[in-house]
């Protein structure tokens, strides 16, 4: 219990080679890498971004904390996937076409990951039919769309409105976010959800998934 408390703190104060050897720790003494994940990385992930919200962590720390979850999933990953386990759900995350920003973007995947979601991440740049081809093979059930760009705002009606041509708004739900976004704009666009906090995205994408 000791090191799994280290490792649940390691991710909050983002000190990533704390996080990755009490993973092992935990590993060593038989606990199950879902446990890890359900048990410890997900509360984790979640104070970390009420932390966010209350204004208490700026993106410095978000980022910290996002690179310890990653040097523990990257451990328990590859054992979590052996056992066939399915994720809370399966995540197609890119930013839109024509916009190169990528940073909230990764928080927002990074964030995703902890709260126990299969992450398919796309990079920048994204073209409508490089999210459909992903959300198709991968069968995702949820798509994250990313804009930093005022001007780029407009390829996110474009690749709701492909994915409505290709049939898949039936079985694909849509959240957008980024900094010139807002919550009327994805309504106007047709958009499943819009979060304006990485921490919030979590939230959303569960209530998204389980709907």
């Amino acid at each position: 219990m000791h090191d799994l408390e280290k490792l649940k703190n390691a991710l909050i104060v983002g000190d990533w080679k704390t996080a990755a050897a009490a993973t092992h720790a935990a590993l060593d003494d038989g606990v199950a890498p879902l446990a890890i994940v359900t048990g410890h990385l997900v509360p984790a992930m979640d104070e970390v971004g009420r932390l966010f919200e209350c204004e208490e962590y700026f993106v410095p720390e978000m980022l910290l904390s996002a690179r310890a979850m990653k040097a523990s999933m990257e451990i328990v990953r590859p054992l979590i996937a052996a056992t066939g386990a399915e994720p809370v759900g399966r995540v197609v995350i890119g930013t839109v076409k024509g916009d190169l920003h990528d940073i909230g973007k990764n928080l927002v995947a990074s964030m995703l990951e902890g709260g126990g979601f299969e992450v398919i991440d796309l990079g920048a740049d994204v073209s409508p039919e490089r999210f459909i081809e992903a959300a198709s093979t991968r069968h995702a059930n949820l798509v994250a769309l990313s804009a930093l760009l005022t001007v780029t705002m407009p390829s996110m009606k474009t690749t709701i409105e492909a994915f409505q041509a290709a049939g898949l708004r039936e079985t694909v739900k849509i959240m957008v976010g980024g900094a010139p976004v807002t919550q009327r704009y994805a309504d106007s666009i047709g958009a499943d959800g819009y979060s304006e906090s990485a921490g919030a995205a979590v939230a959303l994408a569960r209530k998204l998934v389980a709907a």
